[in-house]
């Protein structure tokens, strides 16, 4: 069975159907059953009904374990009227040696780490060494990595230390028979990787590949957006402070104001702008623009506890779930919305006078990447028979429903719990789209989660 098909980049392919999945029989590939039999490389020709000419036709036994569990082919038309240049002599070269090594069970290379990023490139320059670290062959892609890193002798006959370049990549990679990946810079706009691979035939080492790939431009903007991400998270930490300044200055104009009415208005303002400096303290701590909920949760619920608290009516909290990682505007939004909530609960749920017995507030969080679903559900005094979240004109319930269904696209439902008489409680349920959040004035901006 055909497990791969992989297309020529720089020649039209032999076969216009896809290959991969179907069976072919031993009539039809006896040298690729040849091969399998014998585990040995196997060259022939033959003349596919479906192709026309003949096809020249490389057979690989793939070993692994000691036995032969596959077989890759290379299959070309043979080259008539054309002498290959050096440079594809030299790569066929050193196809055949890898080939050999993948015949052995040597390659490709066993317990091998950390090499998925820096996987081999059809631009990557190619420098060929024989056993003792010498340039044999450096392509022209290899020569201009080497002028990036200021070396312009020529390479060939020359160890890459004689030419000024650090060869312990090449001495450990030959050393350990293992392949090397290791980041030159030369100042901090010059990049090269070097990725050196041995090349082993009959247990012995014969030389080995070097890899250089000019990445000067990827750290380059690896640098460019480790500052932009630093310098966002001083953003946010600069806006938390402001927000504490500003909490702060409204204490200090509260203890100077004798109305009820004001003193409960400028302590309702300044919860606000604190549970939105959690968020922003979030950030400034994070990476990126997302914020992990629990933490902001577990603030907002220890900054309730500790500012609302009446020691006459002692309420306790839990939380439940996860509300996993948010985009900062809808974090925000659902952290007043509790606060909010949490406050509502604390002032109306369990006033003077009610039945004995300790308060419990409870929040579920569920998110399934695509709904985040939030229930707050208290055994206080439940809310009135005529209550309408719709038409209520309490400023809080007011901006929660607001910041559910204008800013986050939400829906929220109020009803009175299943508790008995005089403690029915009541249950809030909040259902807000995490999927893809859409901001009003950038369009959608996917969400990330961890």
């Amino acid at each position: 069975m055909v497990l791969g098909q992989v297309r020529p980049l720089t020649s039209q392919t032999l076969y216009r159907t896809d290959l991969v999945g179907s069976v072919i029989p031993a009539a039809e590939r006896s040298e690729v059953f040849r091969c399998w039999e014998l585990g040995e490389i196997i060259d022939a020709e033959r003349t596919p009904v479906d192709v026309g000419e003949p096809v020249r036709t490389l057979c690989i036994p793939v070993r692994f374990g000691g036995e032969t569990i596959a077989v890759l082919t290379r299959e070309t038309t043979p080259i008539v009227g054309r002498q290959p240049g050096e440079l594809e002599r030299a790569y066929v070269e050193v196809f055949n040696r890898l080939a050999r090594m993948v015949a052995a069970g040597l390659f490709p290379f066993s317990h091998v780490e950390g090499l998925s990023d820096e996987s081999p490139r059809v631009g990557d320059g190619l420098l060929v060494l024989d056993g003792t670290g010498r340039v044999e062959f450096a392509s022209p892609n290899a020569v201009s990595a080497m002028h990036r890193l200021g070396f312009h002798a020529n390479t060939e006959g020359m160890t890459l230390g004689a030419l000024g370049l650090d060869e312990s990549p090449i001495t450990a990679g030959f050393a350990r028979r293992r392949p090397v990946v290791t980041e030159v810079e030369r100042g901090p706009d010059i990049t090269v990787v070097v990725h050196c691979l041995p090349l082993v035939e009959v247990g012995d080492l014969t030389g080995g590949l070097v890899l250089l790939r000019d990445i000067s431009e990827l750290r380059r903007r690896d640098r460019l957006l480790m500052t932009k991400d630093a310098t966002i998270r001083e953003i946010h930490h600069r806006v938390k402070n402001n927000l504490q300044t500003i909490s702060s200055l409204l204490r200090l104009q509260g203890r100077r104001l004798t109305s009820p009415e004001a003193k409960t208005g400028i302590e309702d303002s300044v919860r606000r702008i604190r549970s939105i400096a959690v968020v922003h303290e979030t950030l400034a701590h994070g990476v990126g623009d997302d914020v992990a909920f629990s933490e902001v949760l577990e603030s907002l619920v220890r900054m309730v506890s500790e500012g609302l608290m009446d020691p006459e009516r002692p309420v306790s909290f839990s939380t439940t779930g996860g509300a996993g990682v948010l985009p900062g505007p809808i974090a925000t939004s659902l952290a007043v919305v509790l606060s909010e909530l949490l406050q509502n609960v604390v002032e109306h749920g369990f006033p003077h006078g009610m039945p004995a017995g300790d308060g419990h507030v409870a929040v579920d969080l569920v998110n399934d990447l695509r709904r985040l679903r939030v229930r707050v559900t208290d055994d206080g005094v439940g809310l009135p028979d005529d209550f309408d979240i719709d038409d209520t004109t309490s400023l809080g319930l007011s901006i929660v429903r607001t910041l559910v269904t204008s800013e986050m696209h939400g829906s929220i439902t109020m009803r009175v719990g299943d508790g008995p008489t005089g403690r029915r409680g009541t249950v809030v349920d909040l259902d807000i789209p995490v999927g893809e959040y859409t901001d009003p004035i950038t369009g959608v901006v996917p969400v990330v989660r961890i």
